[in-house]
């Protein structure tokens, strides 16, 4: 199982593209699991990942990609954690 945490904020284009990214490589990731968590309304979840710029992209519990993110470098992350 693969826990992927998605933190965004309103307005946000990047963090529109990526869960765009998310759902379009769900398929390729059955064992992923994906939370999207919107850090206005829970705080304290990026206080804990010291979340400074959306999107954010928790992956089993650590943070991994900070500000947006190519589909190549997802992939990339997921596919060494298989």
């Amino acid at each position: 199982m693969i826990r992927v945490e998605l933190l965004t904020m309103p307005g946000c284009t990047h963090c529109v593209a990526a869960k765009e990214i998310l759902e379009k490589i769900g398929a390729d990731y059955p064992e992923m699991e994906v939370e999207v968590i919107d850090v206005t309304e829970h705080p304290e979840v990026s206080a804990e990942h010291m979340l400074m710029s959306a999107p954010g992209i928790v992956i089993n519990g650590k943070l991994e990609f900070t500000g947006g993110v190519t589909e190549e470098q997802l992939r990339k992350r997921l596919d060494e954690l298989k």
